[in-house]
């Protein structure tokens, strides 16, 4: 019986299936974008980038990542935060409340924010080291001062489309790969809503960074795999 365990274990160990960092019996093949595919590049913005207003931990961290994936792509679509002055999602546009409360608007709850992405004003500028030679649309949202929008397709209200649905269709896209920030709002929405459309869709985790206000971050994980949003990272694109 010993003798019988001994062999078992070495042809095991043989096999690459015991030990620490041993590699997978089968790697996942690489995913190559087609020409159908588009990155959709998420409020990579100064607002939410270390010194900005409103701003995400490590944010800055995905602009080389985007960069590179961008290399892979014909078709990227970039989204910018666009605020109003005294919006509806700014705790100080309604008395005594406080960033990061929440508030019953027409459309629901909403998470109020402190003041960020002011149309016009640097901090709701693009970052500047973002390299998309292949972008051609920016999608500006939240821009109803009485309303705010997360998603790239719709707006907060779940029915009030950007547009955006029907561009990629037109263009013939029907893969989209969502990256930015923030992963657990504006990303999630991006990608859940792309979903609703009909796209195929992939959120590249490691090109995306997450607020996580009160679980936030595995909440939208969870709401993003229920709808058949797939998560990978970037070293799964050719």
């Amino acid at each position: 019986m010993h003798n019988t365990r001994r062999t078992l274990l070495k042809s095991t160990a043989a096999l690459g299936l015991l030990g620490l960092g041993a590699a997978p019996l089968f790697a996942a093949p690489k995913i190559k974008p087609a020409a159908n595919a588009a990155l959709i590049v998420v409020d990579v913005q100064n607002c939410f980038i270390e010194g900005g207003t409103l701003p995400v931990k490590g944010g800055a961290e995905v602009v080389p990542v985007i960069n590179k994936l961008a290399e892979a792509f014909d078709n990227i679509v970039v989204t910018q935060d666009w605020h109003t002055p005294g919006h509806a999602s700014f705790a100080s546009t309604h008395s005594g409340k406080k960033p990061f409360e929440t508030t019953k608007l027409s459309y629901g709850n909403q998470v109020l924010w402190p003041d960020h992405c002011v149309q016009g004003s640097d901090d709701a500028g693009l970052h500047k080291e973002l390299k998309l030679p292949t972008a051609q649309l920016i999608i500006r949202k939240g821009y109803h001062k009485g309303m705010d929008s997360y998603s790239a397709f719709e707006e907060a209200d779940h029915k009030t489309p950007t547009g955006l649905a029907g561009y990629l269709k037109a263009r013939g896209v029907k893969t989209v790969f969502v990256t930015g920030l923030a992963t657990d709002f504006c990303v999630a929405w991006t990608a859940m809503d792309a979903r609703k459309a009909g796209f195929e869709v992939y959120v590249i985790e490691d090109a995306t960074r997450a607020i996580d206000l009160n679980g936030s971050l595995a909440a939208a994980w969870k709401q993003m795999a229920a709808k058949g949003v797939k998560r990978i990272q970037s070293s799964d694109i050719v």
